[in-house]
């Protein structure tokens, strides 16, 4: 780790995104001796929040790209939401200059085992459960990457035993040599297809998670999805699944209500499924990955079982807001994609009031038609894509539009009646009306509060 260290003294390093991965892997790389350039097309006011905290020696080149920076830098580190094809990034990448994610930097400077989870949705609630399970057994742990810390802050927090890490498909495109001790594939469906073009290609992003892992390493992979059967194909790490649906040979499972884990030639008895507090089908299956990954690691059942028990879920992922006159409100604003939302209409019996749209990802909306009929009793659409979400769902649910989130509300509940349940679920990102998932959360608890006269301030 001391010669990666070194080898940033001197470097030309261009920082492309100045967010809270950029602002972090800046400081660090000018730590390290490097001469660094920040590059974002944002401008100075758009990122004031984080130029108070910039070393006062990094270059800060704001509102547009200069092209000398990326071709005449020696290596180039990438922030999450920079697209990998960006027009000066090929430009460098065909001189032959070094281009990394934020994540293999980070990588490169730890000697603790990481465990990364990655897929389409639970990734930060799996992630955060994995962390409990460690804690609960005595282990000093840092959790973050694509939830909250970045890893390259985690990497400097100090001597730790694990580093679970939530991963996504645009920190995948940029690895080398990122290798997790373990890896979770929670599921797959489409999603950032606008940045990914296709199924096929965000798949093979998700792939590379396990690009550099070998003998000694773990993959854990949902075994119900026939579009997972060959995740993993040549890799030499050891291969576990976990399932909802049957038996595993190697991995996690539920039997006759209860969840099991088969490691090595012993079974285990862990908790019965209806005793674990967070709800939904897709949480079910975000258990059973951490309670995998954990026991992999050697956390006993009864660490596991008390995580399981009090763990009470991240907000804005199907989080319970009120019931107001026999009608509970649900925020799932995390739901940014129509997966999600289908796993969370499984969460439910029928009687649900469907508030839905954003931006849209360039996603199929056709599986919503299906998992809405004879459950969902009107949908109430919102943003950029609710002319399009109102065309699939044409004949299968009735559509209403509404101009903003509080119309959206409002309209839910003079609609609503004794038993409905009003849920915010999107299958869509936020950006065309709101700054993210999480701001578009609180808008909409705040306009539920609002009916019952109790405002709170966001």
């Amino acid at each position: 780790m001391k010669e990666q260290k070194a080898r940033f003294k001197d470097r030309r390093v261009t920082v492309v995104g100045l967010a809270r991965s950029g602002l972090a892997a800046a400081n660090l790389l000018q730590g390290l001796g490097a001469r660094v350039t920040v590059s974002d097309i944002k401008t100075s006011e758009e990122l004031s929040q984080y130029l108070g905290a910039i070393h006062p020696q990094v270059k800060l080149e704001l509102g547009g790209h200069n092209e000398a920076s990326f071709l005449e830098a020696q290596t180039i580190v990438i922030s999450p939401g920079v697209p990998w094809d960006q027009p000066l990034l090929a430009k460098a990448r065909s001189s032959g200059v070094a281009i990394i994610s934020e994540l293999e930097f980070a990588s490169e400077l730890t000697e603790a085992p990481i465990m990364a989870v990655t897929g389409t949705n639970g990734k930060s609630t799996t992630t955060v459960l994995v962390g409990e399970m460690l804690k609960a057994a005595g282990k000093k742990v840092s959790v973050g990457g694509n939830l909250g810390h970045p890893m390259v802050e985690m990497v400097q927090a100090g001597k730790t035993d694990y580093l679970v890490v939530e991963v996504s498909s645009f920190q995948l495109e940029g690895i080398v040599s990122f290798r997790p001790h373990l890896a979770l594939m929670l599921n797959i469906s489409p999603d950032h297809l606008d940045r990914h073009t296709n199924l096929e290609n965000y798949l093979e992003a998700k792939k590379r998670i396990y690009l550099n892992m070998g003998a000694g390493d773990y993959l854990i992979v949902n075994g119900d999805q026939e579009q997972l059967a060959g995740f993993g194909a040549g890799c030499m790490a050891q291969k576990m699944t976990f399932s909802r649906r049957q038996g595993v040979e190697q991995g996690v499972f539920i039997k006759s209500g209860w969840i099991f884990s088969r490691l090595g030639d012993k079974d285990r008895k862990i908790i019965k499924a209806d005793k674990i507090r967070i709800k939904g089908m897709h949480n079910l299956e975000n258990a059973l990955a951490a309670v995998a990954a954990a026991g992999t690691c050697g956390v006993g059942p009864a660490a596991i079982r008390e995580v399981l028990k009090s763990f009470e879920g991240l907000p804005h992922r199907l989080e319970q807001v009120l019931t107001l006159d026999g009608v509970l409100y649900v925020n799932d604003s995390k739901g940014t994609n129509v997966g999600a939302v289908v796993k969370s209409l499984e969460s439910f019996q029928d009687s649900i009031i469907l508030i839905a749209g954003g931006k849209d990802k360039g996603g199929d909306y056709a599986p919503l038609r299906r998992a809405s009929e004879g459950k969902v009793k009107k949908a109430i659409l919102i943003g950029e894509a609710g002319d399009r979400i109102a065309a699939s769902l044409e004949g299968a649910v009735e559509t209403i539009s509404a101009t903003d989130m509080r119309e959206a509300v409002r309209a839910a509940h003079c609609i609503s009646a004794r038993g409905d349940v009003v849920l915010l679920s999107p299958a869509c990102s936020s950006f065309d009306m709101f700054k993210d998932f999480e701001e578009r959360g609180e808008v909409f608890k705040n306009a539920v509060h609002e009916l019952q006269g109790g405002k709170v301030q966001i």
